[in-house]
């Protein structure tokens, strides 16, 4: 049950957080606070109803080191997404028409804050974590990358390559950092940083929500075999190939530092004459 009730739980939070951020579409001073305190609400509830239900310290929010480790993995995802784009760039089919909306990128801010938290809690917070106690990491890692492609399939002019290509890309990438960290900080960093480079910086389409209008005003063109089409830049396979080495170098460091967990075993029987002749 502690699996259902985080879920419906910080489930509520972000749908009511995305509620308001629809309503406020178009008031970018208005997302943003809306989507901060949607982020917010979020890390809160998620706590709340897993020290509930577990009875532990929730040590995937640990404060120590919080911001340092956000920043790291938010100038991560940036960079990563830079690297996708520099590469359309020279192939031509990324071009920049001058500067783009200061007021819209901030409104960006809190629309991808709340997404990177609320998504990272209810993927990485509960599901991976859960499932990875009874499978082990690996399979949890498939498992839940899976749920995170068809949970994308969802938006406005989602495709299956597309569903695909966030299966890999983020369902590997940010269940990695989470493992290489044990905590949720640089997966929601990491996830923010993404998002608002796509978004925010280069206007491009994330995950078939397209129509975004960041700090450069900007065209994609070309086949979208490579520039990702509607489904924007995720869908590149440059996005795939960055991701991947991002996934590999994460899963490097954890498993140095052990944090890759087997799947647990249930006790053996206990065979009744042996314990009776003891």
């Amino acid at each position: 049950m502690r699996l259902v009730w985080q879920l419906v739980t910080v489930a509520a939070v972000a749908f009511l957080g995305g509620q308001g951020l629809m309503a406020a579409d178009g008031e970018p001073w208005v997302m943003l606070p809306a989507g901060l305190a949607t982020a917010a609400l979020a890390l809160l509830v998620y706590g709340a109803v897993v020290r509930r239900t577990e009875r532990r310290t929730v040590t995937e929010l640990s404060r120590e080191g919080a911001g340092v480790a956000v920043g790291w993995g938010t100038a991560l995802g940036v960079a990563l997404f830079g690297l996708v784009v520099v590469n359309l760039y020279f192939l031509g089919y990324y071009d920049v028409d001058g500067l783009g909306s200061r007021s819209e990128a901030a409104g960006l801010v809190g629309f991808m804050a709340a997404a990177a938290v609320t998504e990272e809690l209810l993927f990485r917070g509960v599901l991976f974590r859960i499932i990875e106690e009874r499978t082990g990491a690996w399979t949890a890692m498939v498992l839940t990358g899976v749920l995170f492609g068809v949970y994308h399939l969802a938006n406005p002019d989602a495709s299956l390559w597309g569903a695909v290509a966030i299966a890999v890309e983020a369902g590997g990438m940010l269940t990695a950092a989470y493992l290489a960290t044990r905590r949720l900080w640089v997966p929601i960093g990491l996830h923010f940083g993404w998002n608002f480079a796509a978004a925010g910086i280069f206007s491009t389409a994330v995950s078939g929500n397209g129509d975004n209008t960041g700090l450069l005003d900007a065209t994609t063109s070309g086949p979208a075999l490579v520039t990702g089409g509607d489904f924007g830049p995720e869908a590149s396979p440059y996005s795939v190939v960055f991701c991947l080495l991002a996934t590999a170098g994460f899963l490097w460091l954890a498993r140095r530092r052990g944090h890759v967990r087997p799947r647990r075993r249930k006790a053996a029987p206990v065979d009744a004459l042996t314990t009776l002749s003891r």
